[in-house]
């Protein structure tokens, strides 16, 4: 028979705090989720106000946080910690990477600065397209508009039924008239004849079977005696691979044209849209906002913070010293703590993505000099050992986060990515390694393109050992044809 009895036993065990969640939280947003997250406290929170354009943000030493604490441009090769022994050890290996920190008490970016300021929410709207037209309806309404009878009205909204986003028709004409049934019987001779009033309508190209029917569609809307105009409908009508082997030797003599109409012809045919239907499209564009800024210096790499992404928000100094050492107003007063939790996250979260986008410029300064080819392999713990975190804060930093440098916008975990090695403690970024396939096949021979067993041989004689399966997979993860359908296309032009 079992007995109850009392013990007592000492544990530990790690407890999140509020302060601890918001922190965390904060990190993994990005820039622009940020930002409405901070409009939802201003209005719940009346110990926080916007920070005005004039008044700078009340410091971080004010609200309890210790001087050392606030991140501080460092000179290249040293940090808040490490100081000049750690820019001894490094001054001969690492490149010179600048941090440039924005105190927030001296920012001074006017409401047309930045998209943070919250008494201008009309801004992110001046490029966005809320019509809501998708190309369905745009056909719809020129079909309504065509002095059609209701059996040629069923049958083209029955093609328009049937053609895609792109602006192609999908499904055969014996299909079409399939779906049309029991309502309407209708003939593929009929079908076709409707195909070509909706192939009339805008956009040109719209309602084609294939591209060289889109592109002959395009063309034929010009006026009869534009230059090159014969010569660019046959391309269109057969034509289209050679032109794509660039061959033009072979295309002008099948031809049979001068090189002067070749040259016209192939105007007009790049100057037809591939996907019509793209034109008139409702999905919204997206723009990405970059957190870090890294440009190029006369002294090396400088990195600094996106000035219209940092957080313009600040404590209200008239409500918090109206409270004073008063008792009592415990609602203010906990919306006060946490009007300081928040602002000490926004630090933490400011300071630890300087560190980690500072880490990231020093090692791959080459990537930034001379492009993929030179990018290093990197993972989350090689950043989180050079910064003293753990590899799940450097997840959560990376993630939504963008960088804008001289060779594009790139989101922060671009920048990681697996290695392969050759056993003597080299190794080459999967970046890189795909980088140099690109350009192999792009330098190749036409007639006689590199399989993927020759493609690893060439990387293994630069210090690279892959795998012909491994060139196969990135190969088609970039979407390159084998060297077989390559070497047809060639022998095609």
């Amino acid at each position: 028979m079992l007995k109850t009895s009392l013990q007592l036993k000492m544990s530990q065990q790690l407890t999140m705090t509020p302060q601890l969640q918001q922190a965390i939280r904060l990190l993994q947003m990005p820039a622009l989720e940020l930002q409405a997250h901070l409009r939802e406290l201003l209005e719940s929170n009346v110990m926080l106000e916007a920070e005005e354009e004039s008044e700078g943000m009340q410091s971080f030493e004010e609200l309890g946080a210790a001087p050392n604490e606030m991140p501080t441009a460092q000179p290249p090769g040293e940090d808040a910690e490490g100081g000049a022994a750690q820019a001894a050890d490094t001054e001969a290996e690492q490149p010179t990477v600048e941090v440039v920190d924005d105190p927030w008490e001296d920012r001074t970016a006017g409401p047309s600065d930045s998209p943070s300021n919250f008494d201008d929410d009309e801004r992110g709207q001046e490029f966005s397209d809320d019509s809501g037209k998708t190309l369905q309806d745009h056909l719809g309404w020129q079909l309504e508009m065509a002095s059609l009878d209701e059996r040629q009205t069923a049958i083209g909204r029955a093609i328009l039924d049937a053609i895609n986003d792109d602006g192609y028709l999908t499904d055969s004409l014996e299909t079409i008239a399939s779906t049309l049934r029991p309502e309407t019987e209708a003939s593929e001779a009929e079908i076709a004849v409707m195909l070509g009033v909706v192939q009339a309508f805008d956009p040109s190209g719209v309602g084609a079977r294939n591209l060289g029917e889109c592109i002959a569609l395009q063309l034929r809307i010009l006026d009869a005696t534009t230059p090159g105009l014969d010569c660019a409908l046959r391309i269109a009508d057969g034509y289209l691979e050679q032109l794509a082997g660039r061959d033009m030797a072979a295309l002008r003599r099948q031809l049979d044209c001068t090189e002067d109409e070749l040259e016209l012809a192939i105007a007009l045919v790049r100057s037809c849209h591939p996907k019509p239907g793209a034109q008139i499209s409702s999905a919204k564009a997206e723009y990405v906002v970059p957190d870090v800024l890294v440009r190029r210096s006369p002294t090396g790499w400088v990195v600094e913070m996106n000035p219209t992404t940092l957080p313009r928000v600040r404590l209200n100094e008239t409500y918090a010293g109206m409270l004073g050492r008063a008792s009592g107003h415990a609602n203010l007063r906990a919306q006060l703590q946490e009007a300081r939790w928040l602002l000490k996250s926004l630090e933490i979260r400011h300071d630890t993505l300087m560190k980690v986008a500072r880490t990231i410029v020093e090692r791959q300064a080459d990537f930034l000099d001379q492009g993929e080819e030179f990018m290093k392999p990197m993972i989350l713990r090689d950043v989180a050992e050079a910064i003293g975190m753990h590899e799940s804060t450097i997840s959560r930093v990376t993630s939504g986060k963008y960088m804008h440098t001289p060779r594009g916008v790139f989101e922060l975990r671009y920048f990681f990515s697996s290695h392969v090695g050759d056993g003597d403690g080299n190794e080459t970024s999967s970046t890189a390694i795909r980088a140099k396939i690109r350009k192999l096949i792009r330098d190749e021979a036409g007639e006689a393109p590199l399989s993927d067993s020759r493609i690893a041989d060439l990387l293994s004689k630069e210090g690279i050992p892959v795998a012909r399966r491994t060139v196969a997979k990135y190969r088609e993860a970039m979407g390159i044809a084998p060297s077989n359908e390559r070497k047809r296309a060639g022998a095609r032009a």
